[in-house]
């Protein structure tokens, strides 16, 4: 199906040209996995080249629950001291397709989030497909989660302000991880941000159909992942929460999608879902926008809007 850009923000797509000049065809027509890993290690911002001497920075290592392994995490959190009280907490999920990505990945936002908010930030790296497909990522989190939950002290963070963010696959395994802890008896979280999430493993949607070639996250991308991530494996409303019936008792929530993703569709179907379930959900569909835009142009006027939105939901989820 052909496919056209017209209508995508000019100074996102100056942006989206200047990176596929640097990489043709995208990080995605690397066909070697372990020399596109590379190429997006190469082009993410490493700690050490970021200016954070206002924010401490830890490392820690989780256990799994079956003991196999230690399961990364990194805090940031503000070096001023505002008072002894417990800080609200926000977990961070990196996104990634769930076959790229680690801890390093989320270093700007985790760092502009404990800045702006003054809170902790704990970030996650789980293990990824095809090494480590589904339920991998799910436990890796839910272990994660658990532990941290357990050593709230440790962290001085407020249990009662507890929320969780990721974007594309992390805002998948967002979506994913909420679903399985309800199920659990697990609530922990007040509030979720899943943004643009990668939910729909059947590539069904008009979006999916029609968003085949922008230079970020395309059809052809999407598929290998989700092969990669479920092995030869059906998947379940975990793996793919837009296969989930209840979405009844999950945390208020905030998301976003550009008008020229692919997850555009089944985003606006899950959304409204979770509307519909009586969950309070805020659901933003910003025009010109595609996948991962606002980290290729961030100073683009439309890359501000949509994180003047993302950041004015996560004001009023902490404060409420």
């Amino acid at each position: 199906m052909s496919f056209s850009k017209v209508g995508i923000d000019a100074e996102s797509n100056a942006a989206l040209e200047g990176f596929l000049l640097q990489f043709p065809g995208g990080l995605n027509a690397i066909s070697d996995l372990n020399e596109r890993r590379a190429a997006l290690n190469s082009v993410t911002k490493k700690l050490d080249e970021i200016e954070h001497s206002d924010i401490e920075v830890r490392d820690f290592q989780a256990p799994a629950s079956d003991g196999s392994h230690g399961i990364p995490i990194r805090l940031y959190r503000a070096k001023k001291e505002s008072s002894i009280s417990a800080k609200p907490c926000l977990i961070y999920i990196h996104g990634g397709g769930m076959i790229m990505g680690n801890l390093e990945t989320g270093n700007l936002n985790c760092l502009n989030f404990a800045r702006r908010f003054d809170i902790a930030v704990l970030s996650i790296e789980y293990r990824k497909a095809p090494e480590f497909p589904y339920p991998a990522a799910i436990e890796d989190c839910i272990d994660a989660i658990s532990w941290i939950v357990s050593n709230a002290e440790l962290f001085n963070i407020d249990l009662t302000n507890l929320g969780i963010y990721g974007s594309s696959a992390g805002g998948g395994l967002v979506l994913g991880t909420v679903l399985k802890m309800r199920d659990q008896g697990s609530n922990v979280f007040k509030y979720m941000l899943p943004i643009y999430p990668m939910i729909d493993s059947s590539n069904t949607s008009n979006s999916s159909l029609e968003v085949t070639n922008i230079g970020v996250w395309d059809r052809s991308t999407n598929i290998d992942a989700w092969n990669w991530y479920l092995n030869g494996n059906q998947a379940d409303e975990y793996a793919a929460p837009a296969q989930a019936k209840n979405l009844a008792g999950l945390p208020q929530c905030y998301s976003d999608v550009g008008s020229f993703d692919l997850f555009l569709d089944e985003n606006s179907s899950f959304f409204e879902r979770l509307s519909g379930a009586g969950v309070l959900t805020e659901f933003h569909v910003f025009h010109g926008a595609f996948h991962g835009s606002e980290n290729l142009a961030p100073e683009s006027e439309l890359s501000k809007k949509i994180w003047e939105s993302r950041l004015g939901a996560i004001a009023r989820f902490i404060e409420k």
